[in-house]
């Protein structure tokens, strides 16, 4: 049977509606599109059957699958919506506001059976970020983050807390995916000079640190953000601080750790300074992509034992998106960027396309893993609004931009479980496309009046660092070497010479000394021209030639030498010519 196309749904002022993903590109007409402006929340289910909305009147629920609406609940105001992984709750969080006199509002957090539409629990949630409570993929624990608790709920039975992870303070907390058994993910921030620290537990062993799977304590940690791997063998933290002390960013400090469950930690040595703007798994659990440094940003891929695997180089980029089955990579550069992307082939790591989709906030995978979306959207940006759909190769299939007049708020695919869509082998022919290339042209620099006649001359701020393959070569059990350790490799080889040459001299020197107190007084002095003057020269010329070598050493060493010093290597053999010539002529 074929696999499904995949629905793209799009809110904004227009109203929200489904659009068939390739090859159609039409408005699905199984979806009736709603038409009213004030849309402020929608979800799909992880399986991508269910569908809600809230238009400001009422929350919807809408069987994809058979095309017909479930139910309705009358909550004009909610702001947020999610189905728990199994589709058996729907969570709607609006709001909490409290009464006139100051008495306690009402429960804000409401947890609804999707398949009867009664209420299951309400919680008083007092903000919106981590307002939804977090489940198990399979739903036998539920988790909220209340005053520094974490309570579980077993089966969805939200009338029993089932169990409590009690730490000072616990900011944040994130539950492993995959089959049982679940793990924790929790973090809690440093005070008083003690350090931040992120342990992670197994569900339902809590019973205080020797408990946990795994610790990792750090200091300069504001925020945390956690990123198990899709296996929950390992966690990734990105650890910032709002403030860089050193004033060398204007965006604070940022540093990557790894936690894994059997207890490994370690600091992720990123070989260029500067933020992190973007770290992400590999579906496939045993490498992740890091985009780090001041731009031109690197982009390199790390195993787990965060050791570089592939070194990408550098360029305009401060985004990665692997494909759902992690065979292709995307570095991008959105926001303040021009939008130009780089399609990887992961497994080879050869370079497959580079498309520019200018203006983008928004981009995303479809689940086919062949297609991709990138939007631009409002409040980011509010002209110029609409979306477009491109093949990885690099040909724009579809793009639609909306009237000039109106504005798009939100564009993202229906979801698919793993495994409804096939692995295809990844191509490096453009597929065709009936719209032109959306190549834009090339800006102009711009050139005073004085100059325009003249010969452009090119001048780069800086040299984009070409990629490299950063395995081991096959035979040599050595890991790779990041390029400081190289460097510093080198300058310890170049300082073990020096110090060995100079032993050597003092070694010489001595033997010397040594042999002219012992020899008479009456024995043959050293060889000479007789001339003076020649003598000076062979002197002068042996000097010249010392100084040469040791330049040849620096070279060596990766000291970069100045165009005189490199004149005076050139010079070498003209210099031995002549001492050679001199010395004949004794």
């Amino acid at each position: 049977m074929a696999p499904p196309t995949p629905l793209l749904a799009v809110r904004g002022s227009e109203g929200l509606y489904m659009v068939n993903g390739p090859p159609a590109f039409t408005e699905s007409t199984a979806f009736q599109r709603d038409s009213g402006k004030n849309c402020k929340a929608v979800t799909f289910s992880k399986d991508g059957s269910l569908f809600a909305w809230c238009n400001g009147e009422k929350v919807n629920i809408f069987n994809v699958t058979s095309a017909e609406l479930l139910r309705s609940f009358d909550l004009p105001k909610v702001v947020c919506l999610e189905f728990s992984p199994k589709n058996n709750v729907l969570a709607t969080w609006q709001a909490y506001t409290t009464a006139k006199d100051g008495t306690a509002g009402v429960p804000n957090l409401q947890l609804y059976d999707v398949k009867t539409g009664k209420c299951l629990k309400s919680f008083i949630q007092k903000k919106m970020q981590n307002w939804c409570p977090c489940w198990a993929d399979d739903e036998s624990i539920c988790a909220r983050n209340v005053n520094n608790e974490v309570h579980f709920f077993e089966n969805n039975n939200f009338n029993t807390i089932a169990n409590k992870l009690h730490l000072q303070k616990v900011n944040d907390f994130v539950l492993s995916p995959g089959a049982q058994p679940t793990k924790v993910a929790v973090y809690v921030p440093g005070s008083k000079g003690a350090p931040s620290f992120v342990r992670l537990y197994q569900y339902p062993n809590f019973g205080g640190p020797q408990s946990a799977l795994a610790n990792k304590s750090f200091f300069k940690a504001d925020k945390v953000t956690m990123l198990w791997n899709k296996k929950a063998t390992a966690v990734l933290v990105i650890a910032s601080t709002e403030v860089d002390k050193t004033g060398a960013s204007y965006y604070g400090e940022q540093t990557l750790h790894y936690i894994a469950t059997n207890g490994e930690s370690a600091v992720v040595q990123l070989p260029k300074n500067g933020p992190i703007y973007d770290v992400v798994w590999n579906p496939n659990s045993v490498e992740f992509c890091a985009v780090y440094g001041f731009m031109p940003a690197k982009a390199t891929v790390f195993n787990l034992k965060c050791d570089p695997v592939f070194d990408f180089g550098t360029g305009p980029r401060n985004a990665a998106y692997y494909s759902p089955h992690g065979h292709i990579l995307v570095l991008a550069g959105f926001g303040n960027l021009r939008g130009q992307m780089e399609v990887w082939d992961v497994k080879n790591y050869k370079l497959v396309s580079k498309p520019v989709a200018s203006d983008s906030t928004y981009f995303a995978w479809c689940p086919d893993g062949e297609h991709i979306v990138t939007a631009t959207c409002a409040p980011r940006l509010r002209v110029s609004n609409g979306y477009k759909i491109w093949h990885y190769t690099g040909s724009l299939l579809h793009h639609y931009e909306v009237p000039a007049n109106e504005e798009m708020w939100q564009v993202f695919w229906q979801p698919f479980l793993d495994g409804v869509f096939p692995v295809k082998a990844v191509k490096y022919q453009a597929v065709p496309s009936e719209l032109p290339s959306a190549e834009p042209k090339p800006a102009q620099a711009y050139r005073p009046p004085a100059l325009r006649n003249k010969p452009v001359t090119s001048s780069k701020l800086h040299e984009d660092e070409p990629p490299q393959n950063m395995k081991p070569q096959s035979g040599s059990s050595e890991k790779p070497l990041s390029k400081t350790a190289l460097k510093n490799q080198k300058k310890h080889e170049a300082k073990k010479a020096a110090k060995q040459e100079a032993k050597a001299d003092s070694n010489q020197e001595s033997t010397q000394s040594s042999a002219s107190q012992s020899t008479p007084r009456s024995a043959v002095p050293a060889v000479t021209s007789g001339d003076p003057e020649t003598d000076k020269k062979i002197k002068n010329l042996k000097k010249k030639l010392k100084a040469i070598e040791q330049l040849k050493e620096q070279a060596a060493a990766g000291k970069q030498l100045e165009k005189n010093q490199l004149e005076k290597i050139q010079k070498e053999t003209a210099l031995l010519q002549e001492l050679e010539d001199l010395e004949l002529g004794l």
